[in-house]
């Protein structure tokens, strides 16, 4: 068995790979649901939507996000009524979110619809929402906190970042089978997602960290940054908004209380004996994701770090 944690574009082309080479019934994802929003009156789930339609096979893959082939005529018709269209949902994007909000709105929980959607598009993938409970990423600017999704989308991610809030971190309980898919798992993957954002909101939910701490199997992280920068999206800006280094030093020293291996790119060779002092082994290989073939050789290295 094997438990993936799991956030956004980086998180998604990595399992691609992953899915290549291990039985899918075997792998359970837990995604990160801090960015999930409100938009329209629909419960939106960025992350777990990136993911499923990812390992479905219809996301659009120049994007990263988001149905292929998908038409925004629903969006270009609500500008007209001067909605909120920021955030840009194709009309068969839309259909997932109306399913869910209804789902969640006549009594069930965040875990149960994702589940349902798993299955209604094909997956043998186990994709486990991080939690049920209510928990919101918001990002301090200097105009005062605004929902993640604000932050990156709709100002594109171009403000200072002076500091991050998880909302109901402290109430937030792990979603049915976050937990015992990390305790029974023979390996556990930290993805290359936002350290802060994608993976630090997971661990942020009551007795994730300390199940990762308990856990016999083997836990190996793939740093996200190279040459010292994401490949895609803000991690730098929140790295150093809350006085962390950039580096993947920084990111592996975040994960250390529980991390056995860390993956981390040529370019960044350098930290390599940095890593080391923390107490973590460190494997070094190609971690960007160009092609499937790049994506099966990661995850493969991965599997054998």
């Amino acid at each position: 068995m094997i438990a993936a944690l799991a956030g956004g574009v980086g998180a998604a082309r990595f399992l691609t790979g992953l899915v290549e080479l291990v039985n899918e019934k075997n792998l359970s994802v837990i995604v990160n649901t801090g960015d999930d929003i409100e938009l329209f009156g629909l419960h939106i789930s960025p992350d777990v939507d990136i993911v499923t339609y990812t390992l479905a096979g219809i996301v659009d893959e120049e994007k990263g996000w988001g149905v292929r082939g998908d038409t925004f005529h629903c969006l270009e018709a609500l500008r007209k009524f001067n909605g909120e269209t920021w955030f840009n949902l194709g009309d068969m994007d839309l259909a997932t979110h109306i399913f869910r909000t209804k789902l969640l709105k006549n009594g069930a929980k965040l875990s149960e619809v994702t589940a349902k959607i798993s299955h209604l598009l094909g997956l043998k993938v186990t994709i486990l929402p991080m939690t049920d409970d209510k928990f919101e990423t918001q990002v301090l600017i200097e105009e005062g906190s605004v929902h993640f999704e604000e932050y990156f989308v709709k100002r594109g991610g171009e403000d200072e970042v002076l500091g991050v809030e998880f909302l109901g971190a402290d109430k937030a309980k792990p979603a049915a089978g976050v937990l015992e898919a990390i305790r029974e798992a023979e390996r556990v993957i930290v993805c290359p997602s936002n350290p802060i954002v994608s993976i630090g909101t997971i661990l942020a939910v009551n007795g994730v960290r300390d199940a990762l701490r308990r856990a016999d199997a083997k836990k190996v992280a793939v740093s996200p940054l190279i040459a010292g920068a994401p490949v895609k999206g803000p991690a730098d800006k929140l790295l150093r908004g809350l006085g962390f280094e950039v580096s993947a030093y920084s990111v592996a020293k975040l994960y250390s209380d529980f991390l056995d291996t860390f993956i981390l790119d040529a370019a960044d060779s350098a930290e390599k004996d940095r890593i080391e002092e923390l107490g973590i082994e460190v494997t070094i290989t190609n971690t960007l994701m160009k092609s499937l073939q790049d994506k099966v050789a990661l995850a493969r290295t991965v599997l054998e770090s």
